[in-house]
């Protein structure tokens, strides 16, 4: 393709693009929907807009690899291993259950077995590229399901090398032994090793030196380089492109400049990405798929029936709860891209005939296209299935220490702290309440996760809080709290609904990253919803607030304020005024201040009578601490030292004149050491 037609044929995707983008979200469609229904219409199938995919398709490559890039800085080397089991036994049992079923359907309708072995290759593999940017927008990547989603991807994404490894021999065309196969396999998976190993070794330091360059712009080009070069060296091994971007990304996750490479390089991919959603509505042929309308409506229905029952009972079989393995199920049941490398490969063997061929994209893509909206319906799926078909097992709750103060006549707990989720937040929660002697107990979903601390001695159990059997295990009924630290908005939501059912005076805290979700979570039953971002904010402007020498009362109001009125000020896009009333009143009450009597100061050595602060300021001394002991309301002949801590009680306009009057030559902001509510 000439470069003047590519650069036409790209304007027309984005000119196609935009209209149909605008109109997804004024609808609330997902918008991968808009971008493959963009490709149908504008593709050589279609209007016949884009008439060479070739030049399309590289770019579209692209933007696969910026994502795959993407989702791998949002993990590192120690959650890959964490994910081990996910990754090992659910990927491969996902893969190979899914390989048999499929070729044994596909053999009983009369197929070679050759064919249905490649068939099973293409049924087998899922979307990552869908998958994880619906995952990422739901910010759901470290939910439950999300973990076990995408480490059934992750081994789906390394069997693609074996499957391009098995297809020449599945069509006959080439000769290779048994001994030639397991060579170059393992030259690729030994290639594979290498290559992490010397990117983990290598790239860090690197980085750190371009960092010191102090130049956005070469570290951006850096950026692109190791997650382009390294996509290059593993193809070059026999491995995919977009494998290569995704250690890349891994490697990167580990260091400081994982925030600044996702920053630097999410606009690129958004625009690539795009493309790929649209170069694969481009395959779908109209005329093939109307006259085949029927067989193409029986692979829908059985593919994602059957791969979603599969991955079902693979989920279910590792130990998780009937809504985490039903969510799981529901989000990868479609084709992937992948097998659309496979499918042209194998078209090209002869092992897939052209009416095959358009069946099978236009399924495949019908798939696609529905995954978006079965991803946003799975949790809701998953808890319906879970209320017909209950877990065989309960999680039992380990009771905290005997302490006749805090049991129940029946040995259970009592005011205790229930901690769902066992995360960074989860842990600092678990850790201070130890040390302080509250009793609590934890409820994870990450099997490992609870195995490892239970070896340490913490009292944590598998269990799903939106069940109510498990949190009646936990003692809710006579729990005092609730915290919920997990990172699944829609598992919140139905736990703080559930917890508030149970015990209506349990005190329930949410952490998100939802600011949408905050005043449905308060309609729920929550007394608290702690938003991150927000809570950074509070903690950044009551800083600056107390640079300002404004006392920590004051502050500390305007945060109540702030919390009560649901974050209202910092989620408002108006400009709020320039002093509310509760802001008024409070900068308005009194308050206290606490400075330090300077050796310079004029009022050594007199009495509090000969001063008469009061007369002079308004400000009163409420207390004075001299060589370590605090005399509260010093009489009218009490002296003034050098280095005297002197409390006064007044407005803030009291105040600043007293410090004036005490240590006249400093500025009252920076005297005070202290602060207190009055």
């Amino acid at each position: 393709m000439h470069t003047p037609e590519l650069f036409r044929d790209f304007l027309v995707i984005i000119l196609a693009s935009l209209p149909v983008a605008y109109l997804c979200l004024r609808l609330k469609l997902p918008l991968l929907v808009g971008l493959m229904l963009t490709g149908i219409a504008i593709g050589p199938y279609g209007l016949g807009f884009i008439s060479d995919l070739e030049g399309i398709e590289i770019l579209a490559e692209i933007g696969v690899m910026l994502l795959l890039f993407t989702i791998g800085l949002e993990f590192s080397i120690r959650k890959l291993r964490e994910m081990k089991t996910l990754v090992l036994v659910g990927g491969g049992l996902q893969v190979g259950i899914t390989v048999v079923v499929t070729a044994f359907i596909a053999s009983s309708f009369g197929r070679e077995v050759t064919q249905a072995i490649f068939f099973g290759f293409l049924i087998a593999l899922s979307s990552t590229a869908i998958v994880l940017k619906s995952y990422v927008d739901r910010q759901e990547v470290d939910s439950p399901h999300g973990r076990a989603a995408i480490g059934i991807l992750l081994f789906q994404d390394i069997c693609v090398v074996l499957m391009l490894l098995l297809i020449p021999i599945l069509g006959g065309k080439d000769v290779v032994t048994l001994t030639a196969i397991l060579l170059k396999l393992g030259t690729s998976l030994g290639s594979l090793i290498v290559i992490v190993l010397l990117a983990w070794l290598l790239i860090p330091p690197f980085l750190k030196q371009v960092v010191r360059m102090r130049s956005t712009e070469v570290f951006l080009l850096t950026i692109v380089l190791l997650c382009l070069g390294l996509s290059w060296i593993t193809f070059q091994f026999g491995l995919s492109l977009a494998l290569g971007a995704f250690i890349a990304g891994v490697v990167l996750a580990d260091t400081d400049f994982s925030q600044q490479a996702t920053t630097e390089i999410l606009p690129f991919r958004d625009v690539f990405n795009s493309l790929f959603f649209v170069s694969m509505g481009m395959l779908l042929s109209l005329a093939a798929f109307v006259e085949n309308i029927g067989s193409v409506a029986l692979l829908v229905a059985g593919l994602v029936v059957g791969k979603a029952l599969i991955i079902w009972g693979i989920v279910k079989l590792l130990g998780n709860p009937q809504r985490v393995a039903v969510t799981v199920a529901v989000g990868l049941a479609q084709v992937g891209e992948f097998s659309f490398v496979l499918a042209k490969s194998g078209r090209a063997q002869g092992l897939m005939p052209d009416t095959d061929y358009q069946i099978f994209l236009a399924a495949s893509i019908i798939t696609m296209i529905a995954t978006p909206f079965m991803i946003s319906y799975a949790p809701q799926i998953g808890s319906f299935v879970q209320g017909i078909l209950k877990d065989g097992r309960v999680g039992g709750i380990e009771n905290a220490e005997d302490d006749e103060a805090h049991v129940t006549s029946s040995g259970g707990l009592k005011d205790h702290v229930i901690i769902i989720g066992y995360g960074l937040n989860g842990r600092n929660l678990s850790r201070v309440l130890r040390s302080v002697g509250v009793h609590y107990t934890v409820l994870e979903l990450n099997a490992e996760a609870v195995k490892a601390a239970k070896e340490l001695g913490e009292k944590i159990n598998f269990g799903d809080a939106t069940r109510a059997e498990v949190l009646k295990h936990a003692e809710i009924e006579h729990a005092s709290a609730m915290v919920l630290a997990m990172s699944d908005p829609h598992a919140a939501r139905r736990s703080v609904k559930l917890a508030r059912h149970l015990n209506e005076n349990i005190y329930i805290i949410v952490r998100t990253r939802y600011v949408s979700e905050i005043s449905e979570l308060y309609g729920l039953g929550a007394n608290e919803v702690i938003p991150e971002e927000f809570e950074t904010s509070i903690e950044i402007f009551s800083r600056v607030l107390h640079r300002y020498g404004f006392a920590r009362n004051v502050i500390e109001n305007q945060i109540e304020l702030i919390r009560r009125q649901g974050y209202e000020m910092l989620r408002s896009a108006k400009m709020p005024a320039e002093r509310s009333d509760a802001v008024g009143v409070a900068l308005d009450a009194a308050s206290t201040e606490s400075i330090r009597v300077d050796e310079r100061s004029p009022t050594i050595g007199k009495t509090l009578g000969e001063l008469d602060l009061r007369g002079k300021t308004g400000a009163t001394i409420i207390a004075v601490q001299h060589e370590g002991e605090t005399k509260i309301s010093p009489g009218a002949d009490y002296k003034l030292c050098r280095n005297d801590a002197v409390v006064l009680l007044g407005t803030r306009e009291d105040l600043d004149k007293a410090v004036q009057l005490i240590n006249p030559q400093d500025n009252a902001a920076e005297q005070t050491i202290g602060g207190f509510n009055a």
